[in-house]
């Protein structure tokens, strides 16, 4: 599982999941011991994480949605993961 950014000791990874159950363009976030899947538009698959954190990933997702858009399929259709910068 790649990681594709990280800041404030939250992990940013992407899966490659041709045909898997939930295929919408997603991340999977760790911080600490929480774990969350959360869809490119904001909607929380799975999990959970602290407040603050959850606002941190909402405002990164919404920095980067193209980019992340464009990871996905990369991802998904090449196998290419694309890093994207954290919050700083």
């Amino acid at each position: 599982m790649p990681v594709i950014s990280q800041f404030y000791g939250i992990l940013i990874y992407m899966y490659r999941e041709i045909g898997g159950h939930h295929n919408k363009p997603h991340i999977h976030v760790k911080y600490n011991e929480y774990e969350m899947s959360i869809t490119i538009e904001g909607k929380i698959l799975n999990g959970n994480l602290p407040n603050k954190q959850k606002k941190l990933v909402d405002a990164w997702i919404e920095l980067h949605k193209e980019e992340l858009k464009a990871a996905w399929y990369a991802l998904n259709n090449d196998g290419e993961v694309i890093k994207i910068k954290g919050l700083e």
